[in-house]
């Protein structure tokens, strides 16, 4: 308790809070007029066809809202749509809600939502999402008919990802920096600041069309140490904490006056290695670290279980995953051997990279001890979360510990950007693969809208990639949250962006 105390007070002096007591709060039923969530790292960007990254979308997922959306049993349904029909197999038909405005009053027409799409289309960030779309035309005021190159079977989840949100038109054209800093949408919260590398701040949209938000404020804190997110729920200065480690979820499961929500992850944790720097460009070294590194051993010591090894970058709740994955299990003899072969018998130096958050860090430490036991050295560099996206955008990493989030649901979301060859750098493809044949297979089963064809063409593309090892899964992520118990109304969200509309917290 003594201990427990100390982090308190040093968490209060360090971000210069004064007056802390205990989570608990009073019992009157009174609602705080400000929800405070803390998260690891800041928002890249408040544009929604920029700021790709987890920690941007939990906050610009509350200021924009996208055309569907998914539902309680993950398949798209209505939102900014109303209603939505298939005209033929490449033609889709949107009838857009005619009761939405803008933060700035305007109303929303098939005029923003042809721009915005198209703005998607264009984006260096979040083009793979919509790729697939070849025109956007307005039908009147309230339609919409997208068309798209080929049959494409996951085109309604594409349209339910948060980076094809929908932007006004006329803002973003009068000044595009300016809606950057300033950014202007149709969701439930309208933006009110942002101080980067600390807070973002949010007020209730009043006219939102589903109803004004339960909370007036939001504000978002930036807390990169994982146990000092949870001493800020311990100590009320927050009532959520996002991203709370394995280790720390019991501590806020025993807490009276804490919970703790969890959600299945459509996330994985994975090595990615620059298939463009000649140290990885052989995949008999790719291969070799993935028999080096102990994946089970990282979920059992440093997730305290609270994980999955992860053989695949397909989460096995998504459609698409396949039982024909290559499983590498740990073998530090194959790995010395496969290094031998590749030229490196006594083994290289190289970087690690890894943003600024604490677990991460120590895995990663896990993984240079591993490492150094088939005679690879590794350089373990911290980097500024921005820092971090530029470097694997520009291809100037070596080796990275990354994350990547399933957010449709399908394969083929993660398939495309990860792996075809037009998607290298910011979309996605940070591995710098380049191959025909994995090309092909991706191509074929995002034009197929047979499930079951789709999963044969999955099933051949994992095989090829456990061959070419181009990543190198390590875990299935799991979602925590913790918070105080005075949180109501608050649904864990697989993907991490935990939409606050209809959470209330009681002083």
């Amino acid at each position: 308790m003594k201990k427990l105390l100390a982090l308190a007070m040093i968490f209060c002096l360090a971000f210069g809070i004064v007056g802390c007591g205990g989570g608990g709060g009073s019992s009157d039923g009174a609602l705080k007029d400000t929800l405070v969530w803390v998260q690891a790292a800041d928002v890249t960007s408040l544009d929604p066809h920029v700021g790709k990254e987890t920690p941007a979308v939990t906050v610009t997922s509350q200021m924009f809202d996208t055309l569907l959306v998914m539902d309680e049993n993950n398949e798209p349904a209505p939102s900014l749509a109303e209603s939505f029909k298939q005209i033929d197999d490449k033609t889709w038909e949107f009838k857009l809600r005619e009761d939405v405005k803008f933060h700035d009053g305007e109303p929303m027409t098939a005029e923003d939502v042809v721009y915005s799409i198209n703005r998607a289309r264009k984006s260096n960030y979040v083009s793979y999402v919509v790729d697939a779309i070849s025109e956007v035309k307005a039908d009147g005021d309230y339609k919409v008919i997208i068309k798209t190159k080929e049959p494409y079977s996951p085109l309604l989840s594409s349209l339910t990802v948060p980076f094809t949100a929908i932007v006004p038109k006329h803002v973003v054209e009068a000044d595009e920096d300016a809606f950057q800093l300033n950014p202007v949408g149709t969701g439930p919260y309208k933006f009110v600041e942002w101080k980067q590398g600390e807070y973002a701040k949010m007020a209730a949209n009043e006219d939102y069309f589903l109803g004004a938000p339960k909370t007036a404020n939001l504000e978002m804190r930036v807390v990169p140490e994982a146990s000092q997110r949870v001493i800020a729920i311990e100590t009320g200065e927050a009532d959520l904490a996002y991203a709370v480690s394995a280790n720390d979820s019991k501590r806020v499961e025993e807490d009276d006056n804490l919970q703790l929500f969890k959600a299945s992850s459509q996330s994985v944790s994975y090595l990615t290695v620059n298939g463009e720097n000649k140290l990885f460009s052989d995949k008999r070294v790719r291969q070799a670290i993935r028999y080096a590194v102990d994946k089970e051993a990282i979920v059992e010591t440093m997730l305290y279980g609270a994980g999955e090894p992860a053989d695949s970058v397909i989460p096995p709740n998504a459609f698409g995953f396949s039982k024909k994955v290559v499983s590498y299990e740990h073998n530090l003899e194959k790995a010395k051997k496969l290094m031998k072969e590749a030229g490196y018998p006594d083994g290289f130096k190289c970087t690690l990279s890894v943003t600024d958050d604490s677990v991460k860090n120590e895995i990663c430490q896990v993984i240079q001890s591993q490492l150094k036991e088939i005679g690879i050295k590794c350089n373990i560099q911290v980097k500024e979360y921005g820092t971090w996206i530029d470097e694997l955008g520009t291809g100037s990493h070596e080796m990275s510990l990354s994350a990547w989030v399933c957010v449709t649901g399908d394969a083929d979301y993660t398939y495309y950007s990860l792996f075809h060859s037009s998607q290298t750098g910011y979309p996605g493809n940070d591995a710098f693969i380049k191959n025909d044949e994995v090309d092909k297979l991706v191509v074929a089963a995002r034009q197929t809208a047979d499930p079951e064809k789709r999963q044969e063409y999955y099933d051949k593309l994992e095989v090829l990639l456990g061959d070419l090892s181009p990543y190198i899964p390590l875990y299935y992520d799991s979602v925590n949250v913790g918070a105080t118990k005075n949180v109501k109304g608050f649904v864990a969200d697989p993907n991490g962006y935990h939409r606050l509309r209809n959470v209330e917290v009681t002083e």
